[in-house]
């Protein structure tokens, strides 16, 4: 096939001028195949592995076609939907630097920015509106974008979408859409989930694949370091020698957890690196901030989570180092492909350890390459017991410094069959006063007890009740004295408290009724008032006379 360049592809004279502009002159193989079918408004679905220039495969033809027309308010001519913030940005980026000629609206619907900045720019209408799934339904169910003007929509990472769980999103948006519209559909991988959704609402469309499904680019230079220890805090040491090591301009460093990227960036901050972090707990602005900075050359190193693994456009990282295999085959060569973008060099490291090298072997399946190892590679015993055996431990590791509490709870969780063992041996300790006075009770007879305490000196409060309390009449009933409660009071449940009961014939200013229902402070203040009253009042008249 001959070489094209972007004169042949039937852009406009605006648009090949800011091309010419940019310094490019010759199209990548997916832009030279896709973007001549996309300027006749068919729908093409395109297949390539990243940094192989897909955004300019869509956004170079959409501005040429939005040349002609105007737009409504809140209803935007056409529809750009990609899964991460940081990609949909990117293709903002994108439309301003080859739509610089042009007068074309953007809006920018995305997560972690002011709604009511968005809704004032779908209020003037706009050409061209990106957005990432969750955000745009957010504004349609508030009324404030409608859909059914929308003339080209293009879905940017497909499989990315699938991954993230945004394939009900998408479903429920192209239902919204006129069916009349031109659909560009761009992924590095077709499961069958994308196939389904591509069969759904696509009509036709032309299948554009310029190289294997999810292969990583050949200007990458793979390699790995196994790590026979495992711990994270032994992979964090490899880590820190590969870097010093390499003449790394500025590198990626992916984890599997956002948790691990913020201990990453602590120990990589201590030992003296250049480095910022990059995962989806961190607000939009924090998040925007540090890729500037990355860009700028500000921050060397970037410990990062999948969030930004997949479309982001960074032409200078040198170097990738994968501290964790992705679980997914397919998100290792979106990793590496940050680097070796358009043609340029790159080199991707990766830590491998024994519970990795199943992972490492669905990745030389899908690459078709072979493992180039620095150091001494893992053993085949190893490789042989890795594909039998379950993982030796749990993914998230011990660390030093207690970054890890699993090992404390393993620890605590074997106590008790150590002590089953040692029992036997242990002299029998003596029983706690507690444990005495519980005791107490089930050795003596009700008769044992009421004799003791006859015996014994009582508490106050029990000899007021028993001594000084007021006689019954002559053939009044005699109130019934209970073993535990000493007050003549109806038996009550063990359960509930007891609580003081007014009605008791009992003398009034006398000692009696101080102590009739136990020690002075026990006396609830409602019956203290009425004495109180009298003495004041005795007072008062004494002062008057």
């Amino acid at each position: 096939m001959t070489t094209k360049t972007f004169a042949e592809l039937g852009l406009s004279p605006k648009v090949m001028a800011a091309v010419d502009a940019a310094g490019y002159s010759i199209p990548t193989p997916i832009q030279a195949e896709a973007i001549p079918i996309a300027m006749t408004g068919r729908d093409v679905l395109g297949i390539a592995q990243t940094g192989t220039g897909k955004t300019a495969s869509f956004t170079l033809p959409m501005i040429s076609r939005l040349e002609t027309g105007r737009a409504r308010a809140r209803m935007p001519r056409s529809l750009i939907l990609a899964p991460t913030r940081e990609l949909a940005a990117q293709v903002a980026q994108s439309f301003e630097n080859y739509g610089v000629n042009h007068k074309l609206n953007l809006a920018l619907l995305i997560g972690g920015v002011s709604m009511d900045e968005q809704t004032k720019k779908l209020d003037r209408g706009v050409d061209v509106l990106i957005a990432t799934p969750g955000r745009l339904i957010d504004h349609f169910q508030r009324g404030r974008v409608m859909l059914m003007g929308v003339d080209i929509l293009v879905i940017d990472e497909a499989d990315r979408m699938l991954d993230m769980g945004f394939i009900p999103d998408i479903e429920k948006i192209c239902k919204l859409l006129p069916p009349q519209r031109q659909t560009l559909f761009f992924s590095a991988t077709m499961p069958p989930e994308i196939t389904r959704l591509v069969d759904q609402f696509m009509r036709d469309p032309l299948r554009i694949e310029v190289a294997k499904p999810a292969t990583a680019a050949q200007t990458i230079t793979q390699r790995f370091r196994y790590c026979e220890s495992g711990e994270d805090w032994a992979k964090r040491e490899e880590l820190r020698e590969l870097m010093r090591a390499e003449d790394v301009r500025n590198a990626i460093v992916f984890c599997n957890r956002k948790r691990d990227v913020a201990i990453l960036l602590k120990s990589l901050t201590k030992h003296g690196f250049n480095a910022g972090a990059l995962h989806g707990d961190m607000d939009q602005q924090a998040r925007t901030e540090t890729l500037d900075k990355f860009r700028s050359g500000e921050i060397t190193f970037l410990a990062a989570s999948d969030v930004a693994a997949r479309g982001l456009d960074i032409p200078d990282v040198s170097h990738i180092f994968n501290f964790d295999l992705p679980w997914q085959s397919d998100d290792y060569v979106h990793r590496i492909g940050r680097t070796g973008r358009a043609g340029r060099e790159g080199s991707a490291t990766s830590l491998v350890t024994f519970d990795d090298l199943k992972l490492l072997k669905q990745i030389e399946d899908i690459t078709g390459d072979r493992s180039v190892w620095i150091g001494d590679p893992p053993s085949e015993a190893d490789i042989q017991d890795s594909s039998s055996r379950k993982r030796r431990r749990p993914r998230s590791g011990s660390s030093r410094g207690g970054d890890d509490r699993q090992p404390a709870a393993r620890g605590r969780s074997r106590r008790p069959r150590r002590d089953s063992q040692d029992a036997p041996q242990r002299a029998p300790q003596q029983a706690s006063p507690k444990q005495q006075r519980e005791r107490a009770p089930q050795q003596a007879s009700p008769q044992q007890q009421r004799a003791s305490q006859q015996e014994s000196p009582q508490p106050r409060a029990s000899r007021v009740d028993t001594q000084q309390r007021p006689e019954a009449r002559p053939g009044a009933p005699q109130p019934v004295v209970d073993a535990h409660h000493r007050h003549p009071n109806p038996p009550v449940t063990p359960n509930k408290r007891r609580k003081p009961q007014a009605s008791a014939p009992v003398k009034q200013g006398g000692e009696a009724d101080k102590t009739a229902f136990g020690r002075n402070d026990q006396i609830p203040d409602f019956l203290r008032r009425p004495v109180k009253r009298k003495a004041v009042a005795k007072k008062s008249a004494e002062i008057a006379n």
